[in-house]
């Protein structure tokens, strides 16, 4: 019990240096988190002045680094404003120590402190661009106010001899800083010093470190300090209860209350991170598989024979051997050690042999989590455990692309050039194995579950392979579901960011619901809720289908404790094994609705997306069905203990996973309001009324080499100045493509409006549409296609300089269908033909010019005109258009980005249409021209091709 005072009792303590630290710690993060995000995200900008930027001025100063621009400025006010609340103690802590009978020097010091402290406030939340003059008013106060706070706490210092000495340096130096900077300030302003501003920012930054350090001083001398919190009226103790302490006894018999109940510790909280971390690796690795199998099939146009890899997930058969699922089960550490090939496939050149690295991880990964569950079994609580860094590993996953745009960091797609992170995410790997894997509650042995054995382990198999597939195809991108609503502009319904963080959120719920009320996830009504959510969002757009959509992240997520639980009581090979290897099928079938054509029986699976979802929740009933053959929540307290559903120790357990889920869900809300869009893009010449719209069939965004290519796609088009690009074979949200979207980190990093075009659930090969100009409204097509892959197509207005503009994009079917492209040449005629506007068609066509269904295309029937008649040489991409003026057109290698090349044309907005007269560039407009970059060899492999050059027109 703490200490009796007069006054009340002592309800805490803690030593006057603490504040010290907050200050400094919080001052530096300020400034230094600033800095470090500035020159990450804006570099060039940051270091531009009115006369010189890069490489004459390579270090941005204080005020370019914490002014104006987003994040780094919020940062800083983040920061600066935690800053405050340190200060101002520091200040009261100053004059407590150093007042003195008879004497206001300490007084006057005190409020010279707490008039710095505000005017920091002012020069911090009143930016120049805010208010130029009492910007700096609020700046040469603080500066001014440096002078008087700096002398008088030289001469309030107490006798400490290591304190003064410091303060003495601190000073000096600071003082002393300032001729330099002076005479560097004026080099660059006055004499226009290339470079001078540079060293001056130099200067800048020291006399704002040396100003923290002066004030961190006060922690030799606050060290004598202790703080006292005393309760006076005995609320924190005896009879009177705080409200949390009132919660939770009347809640100490639930669930939550006990979880939340006792002390914290922090090697469990390590544990609970590396379980969770390693769940991470495991959905990292499996989302991965299917993306580079892909890979081969795509490149080879058909069955590859790599497909077989997808099987590396049915590695849980094994453990039916008695002898080899003791030895898995004793050396579980060791098996996910090697699971980590994985994660080590990125460094393999090869894309065979990196296909085979990452299918050996999977391997190895399945069989390692299906040994630990295997493992705890007869210890319900540390089986939960499992389950539940499993399960937050599945929403880590899903919160990682949701920061990196839908790429995984650690795949082995990723490397450092394209913003891979998977050195780090290795070494975390080891840690978390290391750290998790210290034991298991069974040496080997097959120690049983408490309880009676009942149920079907084929039931509960057929569960798992529901349920893991729903996990896979549905919740391992938060903005999977979202693009199965979308319908186009104007916007009716959730978009990827913001929105997708609402998946994440109910994702969480779903968990905490399915750990803390088992019998009510395992029930019947349920399961009809989860089957009618499925049903609506497989039926239905907008918000409306976007609420079924939550409701299966909701019920999926509140399964996964039940199923693997009840699975776990059974051989692992007759649960886990048969599980994944239904899964496998599943797979299968939901790539066979889009890749029908190139299958054995496709045309039976086409487009039946239905059928793929009513057979995984069928096969999740079967697992419901399993769970409820088990006993339900006994009532005798004795059996309740051994299950573990009210050990304290398993409670407390609990709550470091809800800690952590909870910490997910902050940072998803974090990214969410990073990533939410501006909305102020602006074309690249708007003074010439310019219009760049450009063509790429971008092969799923994976290059030759099977690296991920989105940096690679957004340097060539923003380098080509596109202000209207048409993507072609850019659907990703399948398991088999990695649910991905490319459209998000285009967009956002370029700053265009995005359309991504019919859903995943509209069995196309995809089309998107980028576009700098505001997309009023949109249109989604499939055009007829009887036999061939479906033909998708946005008619997309745009607001062009203030004329509505129509901009086509189309993917026609495949050569080998050609009444199919028939008819779709028709039916797009007429959509153009239809159309009154100005427009543009961003197309892949498969047809020779000036024959067969080109004639539909051009001519009289759909009113458009070809950019290029002479351009004899093309078959896939064209170009078309009509009521506006053709400037330019051009071919753009892709160089190892994928197998088509880059088209593009030049429109002037509100001209007549000219005539296709080809002029020398130099009768054009320097603002109409292309860049001068792709002449020649060009730059990374991309440069003008088959004309050599741009052509121009009339």
């Amino acid at each position: 019990m703490a200490p009796k005072h007069k006054e009340g009792d002592v309800v805490a303590t803690f030593s006057g240096r603490w504040i010290s630290w907050a200050h400094t710690i919080a001052a530096y993060a300020a400034f230094i988190g600033a800095l470090v995000v500035g020159m990450s995200l804006h570099y060039h900008k940051i270091v531009q002045n009115e006369y010189y930027g890069y490489p004459e001025e390579w270090f941005p100063s204080v005020s370019a680094t914490i002014g104006d621009r987003y994040p780094e400025r919020s940062v800083f006010m983040v920061f600066i404003a935690i800053t405050s609340g340190p200060r101002f103690a520091l200040v009261a802590l100053w004059y407590v120590m150093t007042r003195k009978s008879g004497s206001s020097l300490a007084k006057f010091v005190a409020g010279v402190g707490v008039f710095r402290t505000l005017t920091c406030g002012g020069w911090t939340y009143v930016t120049s661009t805010d208010d130029h003059d009492w910007h700096d008013i609020f700046m040469i106060s603080y500066l001014v106010a440096t002078l008087p706070w700096t002398l008088g706490c030289l001469a309030l210092s107490p006798r400490n001899a290591t304190a003064l000495k410091y303060r003495k340096i601190f000073a000096g130096a600071f003082f002393g800083t300032l001729v330099p900077l002076i005479y560097f300030f004026i080099q660059h302003k006055v004499h226009k010093v290339a470079g001078a501003y540079t060293t001056y920012s130099f200067f800048e930054w020291s006399l704002v470190l040396l100003d923290v350090a002066f004030d961190a001083v006060t922690v030799l001398d606050f060290e004598s300090f202790e703080i006292v919190v005393k309760d006076v009226r005995g609320i924190s103790r005896g009879n009177t209860k705080a409200v949390a302490d009132a919660v939770l006894e009347k809640q100490k018999d639930k669930d939550i209350g006990r979880v939340f109940a006792g002390g914290f510790s922090w090697p469990d909280a390590i544990d609970a991170a590396a379980d969770v971390y390693n769940g991470f690796v495991f959905w990292s690795m499996l989302t991965s598989l299917g993306l580079l199998v892909w890979y081969f099939p795509l490149w080879h146009m058909g069955i590859s024979g790599y497909e077989v890899m997808v099987m590396c997930t049915v590695s849980p058969f094994l453990l039916g051997i008695k002898p080899l699922r003791f030895l898995i089960v004793r050396r579980v550490r060791i098996c996910h050690l090697l699971s980590l090939s994985g994660l080590l496939a990125f460094l393999t050149k090869s894309p065979e042999n990196r296909l085979f690295s990452a299918g050996f991880g999977v391997w190895m990964a399945c069989l390692s989590w299906a040994a630990t569950f295997y493992a705890e079994r007869s210890q319900p609580h540390r089986l939960e455990a499992r389950i539940t860094a499993f399960s937050l590993g599945l929403l880590a996953s899903s919160i990682a692309k949701f920061a990196f745009w839908t790429n995984n960091p650690i795949w082995p797609i990723m490397h450092a050039p394209n913003g891979g992170w998977n050195k780090v995410g290795l070494i975390i790997a080891i840690l978390a194995i290391w750290r998790s894997t210290r034991y298991t509650a069974s040496p080997g042995a097959d120690v049983p579950a408490p309880g009676p054995n009942r149920g079907s382990p084929t039931l509960s198999g057929l569960g798992l392979a529901g349920l893991f597939f729903a996990m896979h195809s549905l919740l391992s991108d938060s903005s999977t579901m979202i693009l199965w609503v979308w319908e186009g502009y104007p916007v009716r319904g959730p978009i990827a960011a913001p929105h997708g963080a609402y998946t994440l959120i109910v994702m969480g719920l779903g968990l905490v619901v399915g750990l803390l009320y088992p019998n009510l996830t395992r029930s019947w009504t349920l399961y009809g809720a989860g089957s009618i959510g499925a049903a609506v969002l497989t039926c239905y757009s907008h918000w409306f289908g976007y609420y079924g959509a939550l409701t299966v992240a909701f019920y999926i997520m509140a399964l996964t404790p039940v199923f693997i639980s009840s699975a776990a009581r059974n051989s692992p090979a007759s649960t886990f094994g048969l599980g994944f290897l239904v899964y496998n099928v599943l797979v299968l079938a939901h790539v066979w609705v889009v890749a029908y054509a190139f299958v054995p029986g496709g045309p039976l699976m086409r487009e039946h997306t239905d059928w793929v979802m009513t057979a995984t929740m069928l096969l999740i009933g079967c697992g419901v069905f399993a769970t409820n053959s088990l006993p339900v929540s006994p009532s005798n307290p004795k059996y309740r203990a051994k299950l573990g559903s009210i050990n304290p120790a398993a409670q407390k357990q609990r709550s470091y996973y809800l800690y952590i889920l909870l910490c997910l869900e902050a940072l998803a809300i974090a990214i969410a309001y990073l990533r939410f869009p501006s909305y102020d893009y602006t074309p690249y010449h708007p003074e010439e009324k310019l219009v760049t719209a450009g063509i790429w069939t971008i092969h799923f965004s994976l290059d030759n080499d099977m690296w991920s290519s989105e940096h690679r796609m957004r340097d060539v088009i923003k380098e080509l100045e596109l202000d209207v690009v048409g993507l072609l074979e850019s659907d990703l949200q399948r398991i088999i493509m990695g649910n991905r979207d490319t459209t998000q980190f285009l967009a956002e990093d370029l700053g265009m409006y995005v359309d991504y075009g019919p859903g995943p659930n509209k069995h196309t090969w995809g089309s998107a549409l980028l576009s700098k100009f505001p997309i009023l409204n949109s249109t989604h097509y499939l055009l007829p296609s009887p036999v061939g892959e479906l033909a998708p197509a946005i008619h997309a207005t745009l607001d062009m300089y203030g004329k509505l503009v129509d901009v086509f994009v189309f993917h026609s079917g495949q050569e080998e269908d050609p009444e199919d492209r028939r008819l779709q040449s028709e039916y797009l005629a007429k959509l153009m033909a239809d159309s009154p506007r100005p427009s543009i068609l961003l197309s892949y066509l498969v047809t020779k010019p000036l024959e067969g269904n080109y004639n539909t295309y051009v001519g009289a029937k759909s009113g458009m005109r070809d950019i290029d008649p002479s351009d004899w040489d093309r078959w896939c991409e064209y170009i078309l258009y009509k009521g506006m003026k053709r400037t330019g057109y051009a071919r753009v290698s892709r160089s190892t980005i994928t197998d088509t090349e880059i088209q593009v044309g030049k429109f002037v907005v509100d001209v007549p249409e000219g005539s296709d007269e080809i002029i020398s560039e130099d009768q054009v407009p320097v603002g109409q021209r292309f860049p001068a970059l792709f002449r020649g060899q060009g730059v990374r492999g991309h440069q003008y091709h088959v004309f050599n050059e741009p052509r121009y027109f009339a």
